[in-house]
């Protein structure tokens, strides 16, 4: 859903924009492509292979402004660059870029095998390996069931324990040939890893806290009738966006027993009542666009 979400900001000259999650810059371009010549896009990601690779793709773009860091640290790097307001409109891709689950290294996925990574930052200390060797059974369970909601979580956790007594899993291969061996064959289009893969990811990178406390940022961060364009890949993901766009949103927010509404003027306007999801044609070309979720809203008052 690339055009759609960045046909919704919809992008003029003369405006400041940020991509929060650049990978491999394909909304970034066409962003860039829309605002010439006197737009001006910020884009941020953690991933230097991102960065390096977006670089190509976008050359000859001067009013580009690529940050290696986290979209969690927006309002300092806004700041720096003596940005007081997003005056166009942000967009969040959110999940592992394209460029991170195709690079058999990295360790996202288990088509391949490689060590247990997942770091979205290549700098960062904590990784698959830390979480899959030292979180206790418990907590395995937890992140399994809540991230990944997956139903075998207490058999797949208890397994993992069992067998880094023996030896430390190391590799996807090593963790998938393991969740395998313990859940039991059902019909699924889906290989019995995927989930436990992917809560793996959303702890490693702490991606559902980071886009909760991100987008509270972001709001107050919303120049007048900047649009905010948000797609997610997961349900709780998705949860979190529509709850903050909902609460965001209201006219009121006052106590049921409490009288005189004394709540400042709503933030947002959403503008997805329904998230906007992919075409048949898109899936068919693009089949993990199958989950993708669009939201998007409109800051209606940048008065605090």
């Amino acid at each position: 859903m690339k055009k759609e979400a960045v046909d919704a900001l919809g992008c003029k000259a003369g405006l400041i924009y940020v991509d929060a999650t650049l990978g491999g810059g394909g909304h970034s371009k066409l962003i860039l492509e829309k605002i010439q010549p006197k737009g001006r896009l910020i884009a941020f990601d953690v991933d230097k292979d991102a960065i390096d690779a977006a670089k190509e793709k976008l050359k000859g773009y001067d009013n580009l402004t690529i940050v290696q860091d986290s979209y969690t640290n927006i309002t300092e790097v806004l700041q720096d660059l003596k940005i007081d307001k997003i005056t166009g409109g942000i967009i969040f891709d959110l999940g592992a870029s394209y460029h991170q689950l195709t690079q058999a290294q990295r360790g996202f996925s288990f088509s391949q095998n490689a060590p247990l990574d997942m770091r979205f930052n290549k700098d960062a200390d904590f990784s698959a390996y830390n979480v899959v060797n030292s979180y206790s059974e418990k907590d395995l369970i937890r992140i399994f069931s809540e991230y990944g909601q997956e139903r075998f979580s207490k058999r797949i956790a208890k397994k993992i324990v069992e067998q880094r007594k023996v030896k430390p899993i190391e590799t996807t291969g090593e963790l998938a040939d393991l969740i395998i061996e313990c859940t039991p064959r059902i019909k699924s289009s889906i290989h019995p890893a995927t989930r436990v893969f992917q809560a793996i990811r959303i702890e490693v990178n702490q991606e559902l806290t980071n886009v909760k406390n991100t987008l509270e940022k972001v709001f107050h961060l919303l120049g007048d009738g900047a649009i905010i364009s948000v797609i997610s890949f997961h349900s709780l993901e998705d949860r979190i966006v529509k709850n903050l766009f909902r609460e965001y949103s209201q006219k009121c927010r006052c106590p049921k027993n409490q009288m005189i509404c004394t709540c400042k003027p709503p933030m947002l306007e959403v503008i997805t009542k329904k998230p906007i999801v992919a075409s048949e044609k898109e899936v068919k070309e693009n089949p993990p666009s199958r989950s993708a979720k669009l939201r998007i809203a409109g800051r209606v008052l940048a008065r605090e």
